[in-house]
C-alpha cells in the first residue's frame, strides 16, 4: 500500500516507480493499492490520470485509512505479505530506496 497526496512531490515521483514494479511483479502475485488521502478527490484523481498508473487507486478524503495505519510522512508505503501481516513500512520516499524496496519485495515474492 502506498499513501499519497497530491501536494506531495516525493510522492508524485514513487507512484511511476511503484508502477514500474507492479508492472514486472504482478504476475508473481503483488498487488498494490495507492490511497490518496487528499481533500480534493478530483486533483487527486487529475494527478492519478496524468501519471497513468495501472495499479487501483483509492481515494480517502475523510483519512480514515490514514489513522489506522499511523501515516505520518508521505509517501508511505507499507509492504504487506501474502499472510496479510505488514513486514515493512517506509515514510517518505528517494531514488535511493527504489533497490531496497525491490530487495524487500523479491523477498516477500519468494515466500
Amino acid at each position: 500500500m502506498n499513501f499519497w497526496a497530491a501536494w506531495c512531490g516525493p510522492c508524485q515521483q514513487a507512484l511511476p516507480r511503484l508502477d514500474e514494479l507492479y508492472q514486472r511483479y504482478q504476475r508473481a502475485g503483488l498487488v498494490i493499492l495507492a490511497i490518496n488521502l487528499d481533500d480534493d478527490v478530483a486533483r487527486a484523481q487529475n494527478i492519478s490520470r496524468k501519471l497513468s498508473l495501472s495499479f487501483p487507486m483509492l481515494f480517502d478524503p475523510s483519512k480514515e485509512t490514514g489513522r489506522l495505519y499511523q501515516v505520518d510522512s508521505m509517501p508511505m508505503t507499507v509492504l504487506i505479505d501474502r499472510e496479510g501481516i505488514v513486514r515493512h513500512v517506509h515514510g517518505s520516499y528517494r531514488e535511493d530506496d527504489d533497490e531496497l524496496y525491490l530487495k524487500q519485495l523479491r523477498e516477500l515474492i519468494d515466500e
